[in-house]
């Protein structure tokens, strides 16, 4: 496709929507039709209701799931040979101009590839789906990924 054509591609727009309804204190609900309901809170450093889902360990995680799904599909359009994927990330929260927000995020994915595949092809899939994630394209935070591959 070349530049004209992809002026004039039009792309769907997507809506996803989500509820949330107040426990008591802090705490509440979130749920989204057809999937289960979690029990939210504000975290505990701020006075929040400790052992549950907060807004920070959601922001934190869809950050690194839109990464690992990214990386997976992109993976899979290239036919590489993944044996297992899992992943941890950091979130680090500052107090910044008066408010609090995340500044770094860091995902440190561990992916098994069969060795029939260059390193370096799996590199350049992180990096494309580094580039290519939309919830880190979504937000100003810095998103970093360290990956550790293992190759068999």
């Amino acid at each position: 496709m070349n530049a004209a054509d992809q002026g004039k591609t039009k792309h769907k727009t997507f809506t996803y929507k989500t509820m949330t309804a107040r426990t008591e204190g802090k705490s509440g609900t979130l749920s989204s039709e057809g999937k289960p309901t979690i029990r939210i809170s504000s975290p505990p450093e701020f006075r929040g209701e400790a052992g549950v889902w907060t807004p920070e360990d959601l922001f934190v995680a869809s950050v690194e799931v839109c990464h690992m799904s990214t990386f997976l599909s992109f993976a899979a359009t290239k036919q590489l040979p993944i044996i297992s994927y899992r992943s941890h990330a950091n979130g680090v929260l500052e107090y910044i101009d008066g408010d609090y927000r995340f500044t770094r995020i860091v995902i440190f994915p561990t992916i098994v590839v069969a060795g029939s595949v260059a390193e370096a092809e799996v590199h350049a899939t992180l990096r494309e789906a580094e580039k290519h994630c939309l919830i880190a394209n979504s937000i100003a935070s810095i998103v970093e990924v360290n990956p550790t591959l293992i190759m068999e």
